[in-house]
This record gives C-alpha cells, sequence and structure tokens, in this order.
C-alpha cells in the first residue's frame, strides 16, 4: 500500500506536471493569444443617430442597439443579479475561478451538469476576442487570454466591458440598449423583476428572452432571483414580490422624438457617403441637423392636410376592400339585413392587413344608417362618423370630373367596407390615401441650412424624396428669374411691355407656336411690374426675346440651376426647365438675402461617441456688411478696415481653433434683388380695382397671413400636371410643390360641392389653389417666431412717383398714380402728357383668376 507520503509526493508531481505542461502550452500558443491593449481604450460598436437642431431623436441607424454605460450608471441590483448569477466570486478570482473549474470538470467526467466553468472575464475573452466554437484549444486561449486582461484591468473595468458588450436578444447589445428594447427605459428605473430577467439573458439570449419566449424567461428570472437570495443580495420579501411580478417586455425600438423620415434620410445618405457604411453605422455617431422640430412639424402638418383637401374635393375613390359586399339577386340588392353578419375575428383580421399612414386609420363599417356610420377601429375601438365627416364623398369619376352629391350614406358605403378614416375635433371623417404627391422644403436664405423637409405624404408609402429627387418643370415658378435677367438688360419694373398674343411659325417643328395668357386675356402694354404679379405668359416670352438665349441662360446659372439642363427654346420664358424643389428654394433665397448664392445643408454638425465635435458645417454666409454673422468677442477695431476676404477675422479664427468665415458669392446685384423682391411682394399685395379690368396679384390668397415683409410666385405648368408657390421672408424661404408621380396624370378641376361650405377650392386646379395653400399653412406658423423685417431698400435705389399706365413720372397724386423703385439713373424723365382721369372709375369687378 502507498503511504500518505507518497500519495502527496505523487500528487504534487503530477500538479507540478500539470503547471509545467500548461506553462509548455502557453509559450506554444503565445503567438496565438489576441493582444488585449485594445481594451484599454474600447471603441463600442453603437448606432448611429440623428437629432433635430434642438436635439430631439429623429432616427437611428445600425444593426447593433447599444446604450453604452459607466459601471456607476449601472444599478446596483442589476449588477448584484449578475454576479448572482454568472460568477459569484468574481471579485475574489484571478481571471478562471478554480472552484467552477473543478465542478465543470467534475461534471464533465461523472456526465453531470455541475454548471459552467467561464468567468466573466473570460467571458469578456471570448466576447472580444474568441469565437464560440466548443474546443479545448479554444477554451485554453480563453483562460490564457483571460489571465491578461486581469492583468491589465481592474475588476471594475472588466465588468463594464461584459455589461456593455454581451448579447442580450433582438439586437440589443449590453444592458442600456436591453433596457430600452425590452421595457422602453433607462436601467436605472428597472424593477428588480425585470433587472432579473436581463440577467437572466447571457445563458441563452434567443430562447430565454421574454419577447420570444416568456415562459422560459419567467423560469429563467426564478433562477436568478433564487441565486440573488442565497448570495443575500435581496431579502426573502423582495425575492417573494419579483418572482410573482408578470413578464411585462415588450419590444420596443428607438424612442423617435421628432417623426422627420424624409429629413433623417437625408442626414443619413450623407453620413454614409462621408464615413462609408460600416464606419457610419457602428461608430456611434451623433449628428445633428439644421431642421427644428416645430418648422418641421408644421410642414408635414401642411402637406398632409393640404393632400388631403386636394383629394376630397375631387371625389371619394371607395373602400380598401368590401368584406360583405351585396350581390345583385334579381335585379334587386340583398339587404344588409339578409348579409352574414361580421365577426370579431373578421374583422381583426381584415384590419391587420391595412397600413395605416399617419393621420389615416383604419376601420371597418359596421352599420350604416341614413346620414352616419358606424365604424370599428384596428384598436377595437367603436366609433360613429356623422353626416359632416361623410357628405364630401361624391364619386371620384376621373381627376376633370365628380359625381353629384351623396344625400345618405349608404350612397357611399356599405356593410363591411374597409376603409380609412382621420380623427378630428369635431370626431372621426371618412378619409382616404392621396393619390397625388407634394413637398415642402424651408430653408435660411441667410446660409442654406434647411429648417424643415417633407417629401411626400408619408415615408412609409414612399421612401422617394420629391425635395430632392423629383425634377419636375416649374411652370411660373420660373419667370422671376427671367425678370430679373430683364432688370440687368435695360428694363425697369415701370418699362411697357406689349401683351398681345403671339404667333410665331418654327420652321424645325413645322407649327406655329402661340404662347398664351392663362386666363386668355391681353391688357396691351403694361408695366413690368404688374406684368410678373399677374404673370403673364406673352410678357415672359417678350422679355426672354428682348434678353436673348445666350445672356438669359447664364443669368439663370448664377442662381444655381445646371445651364445643360435649361431648354435652349422659348418655351424656358414659361418654365419648361425641370428643377427640384429645392433647387427652386436656393434659387428664390437669392432675392430675399439681397442677391447672394446659398448652397444648401442639413447637417450642422457631428459627434462622436464621446461628445467630441468631428464635423462642423462651415457655411458660407449671405451677406455684405457680414457683422450681424459673428460673434461679439471677433468684433474688434480692425473689422471696420479689413479686405473683402475677411482675412483679418480668419486668422483670429484661426487662433482660437474655429473655422474660417466664410462669404458668400453674389450671384445678382442688390438692386436687382431687391427689385424682383417687390415685384413678388405686388404678386401678394397687388391690385388695382380702379381702372377696368380690376386686377389683383396672383398670389393674394397669402394676405390672411396678415404680412407686408412677404413675397412669392404661383407656377402651374401645361396641363396643370405640377403646381408650385415659392416665397418667402426676410429670414425664411420656402417652396410648395404638388402633382402626381405619374407624369401623364394632370391635377384636374374640381366642382362646386353643394354639401360643403363657400369657402371650397373650386375649378382648374394651379399654384395658387393647389400648391399655396400647404405654403400659407407652413408660413403662418413659422412666422410667428420672425419679427415683421422688411427687405432692406439698397442706397443706389430711389423711389419715384409715376403714371399706372404709361409708366412715366406725374404730378397726379390721385388712383391713377403709385410710387416705383428705380436703379439710380434708370427712372423715367419723361412726364405723361395725357390725362387718364376719364379712364379712372371704382369698381368690385373681378376677372377669373390667373395662374
Amino acid at each position: 500500500m502507498f503511504s500518505f507520503k507518497k500519495i502527496l509526493k505523487i500528487g504534487v508531481v503530477i500538479v507540478l506536471l500539470g503547471i509545467f505542461a500548461l506553462f509548455a502550452l502557453y509559450l506554444s500558443m503565445r503567438s496565438e493569444l489576441p493582444s488585449v491593449e485594445s481594451l484599454k481604450d474600447i471603441q463600442w460598436q453603437t448606432p448611429m443617430k440623428i437629432y433635430s437642431a434642438d436635439g430631439q431623436l429623429m432616427n437611428q441607424f445600425g444593426e447593433k442597439k447599444r446604450i453604452p454605460l459607466s459601471l456607476e450608471q449601472m444599478p446596483q441590483q442589476l449588477i448584484n443579479a449578475i454576479l448572482a448569477t454568472e460568477d459569484e466570486r468574481f471579485y475574489l478570482h484571478f481571471g478562471v475561478d478554480p472552484i467552477g473549474m473543478m465542478r465543470a470538470i467534475f461534471g464533465q467526467i461523472t456526465g453531470q451538469n455541475k454548471g459552467g466553468a467561464s468567468t466573466i472575464t473570460m467571458q469578456v475573452a471570448r466576447n472580444f476576442f474568441l469565437t464560440r466554437e466548443q474546443t479545448y484549444i479554444r477554451k485554453l486561449k480563453e483562460i490564457f487570454t483571460a489571465f491578461h486582461i486581469e492583468h491589465l484591468l481592474t475588476k471594475d473595468e472588466i465588468l463594464e466591458l461584459y455589461m456593455n458588450k454581451i448579447e442580450l436578444g433582438h439586437r440589443a447589445f449590453g444592458f442600456g440598449a436591453a433596457a430600452q428594447v425590452y421595457y422602453n427605459k433607462d436601467v436605472k428605473d428597472l424593477t428588480l423583476a425585470q433587472m432579473a430577467v436581463l440577467a437572466g439573458l447571457p445563458k441563452a439570449p434567443s430562447t430565454m428572452n421574454p419577447i420570444s419566449r416568456p415562459e422560459r424567461a419567467k423560469a429563467r428570472r426564478a433562477v436568478v432571483l433564487q441565486r440573488m437570495l442565497v448570495t443575500n443580495y435581496i431579502t426573502r420579501q423582495q425575492y417573494q414580490q419579483a418572482v410573482n411580478a408578470p413578464i411585462t417586455a415588450q419590444k420596443h425600438g428607438a424612442v423617435i422624438e421628432l417623426d422627420a423620415p424624409y429629413a433623417a434620410e437625408m442626414a443619413h445618405q450623407e453620413m454614409i457617403e462621408r464615413y462609408g457604411t460600416e464606419k457610419a453605422y457602428t461608430e456611434g455617431y451623433k449628428v445633428f441637423t439644421t431642421v427644428t422640430a416645430k418648422l418641421q412639424k408644421a410642414a408635414q402638418h401642411s402637406v398632409i392636410n393640404n393632400l388631403l383637401a386636394y383629394s376630397k374635393r375631387h371625389g371619394y375613390r371607395g373602400p380598401q376592400q368590401s368584406l360583405r359586399t351585396p350581390q345583385a339577386a334579381d335585379d334587386q340588392q340583398v339587404s344588409v339585413k339578409e348579409l352574414a353578419p361580421l365577426s370579431q375575428q373578421e374583422i381583426i383580421d381584415a384590419l391587420s392587413q391595412v397600413i395605416e399612414y399617419k393621420p389615416l386609420l383604419a376601420a371597418v363599417v359596421t352599420q350604416v344608417n341614413e346620414q352616419s356610420i358606424e365604424i370599428t377601429l384596428k384598436n377595437n375601438t367603436i366609433a360613429s362618423i356623422p353626416w359632416s365627416g361623410l357628405s364630401w364623398a361624391r364619386e371620384f369619376i376621373n381627376d376633370d370630373k365628380q359625381g353629384p352629391e351623396p344625400q345618405v350614406a349608404k350612397e357611399i358605403l356599405n356593410y363591411g367596407d374597409v376603409i380609412y378614416v382621420t380623427q378630428q375635433q369635431d370626431g372621426y371623417h371618412l378619409s382616404q390615401l392621396p393619390s397625388a404627391s407634394s413637398a415642402l422644403v424651408a430653408l435660411s436664405p441667410d446660409n442654406g441650412a434647411i429648417k424643415a423637409v417633407v417629401g411626400g405624404f408619408s415615408f412609409e408609402q414612399s421612401q422617394f424624396n420629391r425635395v430632392t429627387q423629383a425634377k419636375r418643370q416649374v411652370g411660373s415658378n420660373i419667370k422671376p428669374f427671367v425678370y430679373s435677367a430683364a432688370l440687368d438688360n435695360g428694363f425697369t419694373l415701370a418699362s411697357l411691355v406689349n401683351d398681345v398674343p403671339i404667333n410665331q411659325w418654327d420652321q424645325k417643328s413645322g407649327f406655329v407656336w402661340r404662347p398664351k395668357n392663362s386666363p386668355e386675356q391681353y391688357s396691351g402694354e403694361i408695366r413690368v411690374k404688374r406684368a410678373l404679379a399677374q404673370s403673364k405668359n406673352v410678357v415672359a416670352v417678350r422679355l426672354l426675346r428682348a434678353v436673348g438665349l445666350n445672356k438669359l441662360i447664364p443669368h439663370l446659372a448664377s442662381f444655381g440651376f445646371a445651364p445643360d439642363e435649361l431648354p435652349r427654346d422659348e418655351s424656358l420664358a414659361l418654365g419648361s426647365a425641370s428643377f427640384t424643389p429645392l433647387e427652386v428654394a436656393a434659387g428664390f433665397a437669392t432675392f430675399a438675402n439681397g442677391g447672394f448664392l446659398i448652397e444648401p445643408f442639413i447637417i450642422e454638425r457631428i459627434e462622436d461617441s464621446f461628445g467630441n465635435i468631428v464635423y462642423q458645417a462651415n457655411p458660407a454666409i449671405a451677406c455684405d456688411d457680414c457683422t450681424e454673422f459673428l460673434p461679439t468677442e471677433e468684433l474688434t477695431a480692425s473689422l471696420n478696415n479689413q479686405d473683402e476676404d475677411f482675412s483679418s477675422i480668419n486668422e483670429t479664427n484661426q487662433e482660437n481653433n474655429k473655422p474660417a468665415f466664410i462669404k458668400a458669392e453674389r450671384a445678382i446685384s442688390a438692386s436687382n434683388a431687391f427689385l424682383i423682391t417687390q415685384a413678388l411682394n405686388e404678386v401678394i399685395w397687388g391690385a388695382d380695382w380702379s381702372q377696368k379690368p380690376g386686377w389683383q396679384g396672383t398670389g393674394f390668397r397669402a394676405r390672411k397671413l396678415n404680412r407686408r415683409d412677404i413675397a412669392g410666385k404661383t407656377g402651374t405648368t401645361n396641363e396643370a400636371k405640377d403646381a408650385w408657390f415659392s416665397g418667402f421672408s426676410r429670414r425664411l424661404v420656402a417652396t410648395s410643390w404638388i402633382g402626381f408621380d405619374d407624369p401623364s396624370r394632370n391635377l384636374g378641376r374640381s366642382s362646386y360641392n353643394n354639401n360643403l361650405s363657400k369657402d371650397q377650392i373650386t375649378g382648374k386646379e394651379f399654384g395658387a389653389k393647389s400648391a399655396q395653400p400647404a405654403w400659407i399653412s407652413f408660413m403662418r406658423t413659422a412666422l410667428e417666431d420672425l419679427a415683421e423685417e422688411p427687405f432692406i431698400q439698397p442706397s443706389e435705389i430711389v423711389s419715384v412717383r409715376i403714371d399706372k399706365k404709361t409708366g412715366k413720372l406725374t404730378r397726379k397724386t390721385d388712383r391713377s398714380s403709385t410710387f416705383e423703385y428705380f436703379i439710380l439713373g434708370t427712372a423715367p424723365t419723361e412726364y405723361i402728357s395725357k390725362d387718364h382721369t376719364l379712364e379712372i372709375f371704382d369698381t368690385n369687378e373681378q376677372t377669373e383668376e390667373i395662374f
């Protein structure tokens, strides 16, 4: 028999041989072990988040959801739950737990499951550097790497890495993200029961998470709570309360504070262009846009409501589907009473198949009364729609024709119809998904910062951003730029142009080109300013001829329009060129800012995951005297004498690690911009009923804003395929467009609906009726925060009294005269020789509106 001493010696030898063998293995594998130095400066793979200018989250992009937290930000109960479950002796061992290791080895020998041998440090080694393959070599690498980690980092640093790295299901990595994904909470707000659920996920996140497998999650939670009780982290009372709590987890996405998908996508695409997809999605960038929440919400509200209004006045296209369509029998309809009643499950199944687009809600008609209906919505709400929410719904026949006004509800809907409704202040209204599309963009004319962007009715319906991607014919929105060229080539606002029909033979096509006014009314000799206010087509063509295409196209290019995209024929004067709404808005910004070309941009700054600014926009500023755009501390005595290139300021900026100040390039003269702005103000405020026929500007509807410091231009293309309104105040420019994505369709016309109020829009659709309402609605909100600010009159502009009919000087002060602006040296010098007093009279007669 072996003596105890011999057994002890053999044991020591075996241990020494084991240690030697282990050391030998370490030496042989050392070159294959990963370097753990990178753990000192770990860069978490966190999603990119996009914010509004006022800090509201608009969206996040990235496959992995992670919210990195320091150990101090983790609640102690959550830390305790993890330690009790994953590694009870974490703060006692050296990276490998001998007790746990022996238990695991014994379990393998006896065939009993005694638990895993992996410590938290070993899991960090595996999660950061190794694979999950079940081999002894991988396990040895894991042990050796754990030794290195323990030598390099403190226990708290290792635990913090683990809690931020671990995968916890549903693409949540780390406990910060898991708390948001499963409970829509910060970790500090979790209950003990919820913390125990999360602490149990590392064992098997795909099969034990509370969303996919709530029963298994509950069982695992009980194990975690039992371990916390045994290790004295919680009391018996806390255990009982938590173990009996219901499983409350639901899947949550990022908490979107500002729903602005078109704006967020613009920033998203720019980030991919800057950094590439992988880096953009994993580096944790925080992208702050120029969009403000108030203006973005106003823009979305305006576009959606305007499209719904257009859709309604053109008639109801019918339900999404019918669950109980009455069938004809012996030339008579089967009564509703004879139809099989709808089951609750049928309603639920039907509504689940309908995609809802804000603010449209899906509903099923469950009862049709004489002038009301009963509906059931997706959330099982039962409601009624009164006649005021139904009576608009005459039949849609085509874009130009609607059916007769309905008298009772059964002429509109049937029992079992699946419909869209909207919820308004006075209850629910029948609605429908608009078939037309629209866009609105607003930006600062001072530097091009985009303040609001809406690229369609719904991003879920169509991700095509019509603000940046839809090049559409601009119609009369081109005219201010044509008139601007005319002012640079000898014309004034008081110059007379002959407003009579044009007939011109085109040798290339073999046709006679006859550009016409719309409506076909002609005024003979007419002043340039009034012609723009009334959007006279013939006058625009005559001005183009006077300027010449060779001069006009370079002039239009100075506003940022690509010259190779401009038609080289006279149709250019009527808006045959195609631009995006963003390009149009940027062009109009040149008039608003006094003549400077600005470059639109949407990203104001980019921060890395640590909050460091890695990019700061530095747009060119539209200004002559730029002191108003500079920080106060930079205003030095040298400012008044500095060169045009702002070299003095830029030297100061460089010393203070600030970007160079960039002054925008001038596109047109300040005088030209001011005169066109005055003419565009006439589009809204211009009117004269003292002479026959009386007239008013095509944008007169904007007078309801009660702001004299606004200007704008309507625009409609041939056959009303596109309708526009672009307008601005001194500090904000906005463009509204509406049309069909299918270019073969036109906006049509609508007839009077006797069921609706008298202020309804009827007749042919065009810029002032179709696009301007959205612009007015948006500007009503936008102008609330903008004090009334007149457009600055340049020093070389003078004002003189002229005769309205001839544009010559006059000494009369009656309604035959008006004050007009001129560039110094261009004012008329001749006085009128004929008295027009007899032609002046009062009248309320109005002509048909023009576009």
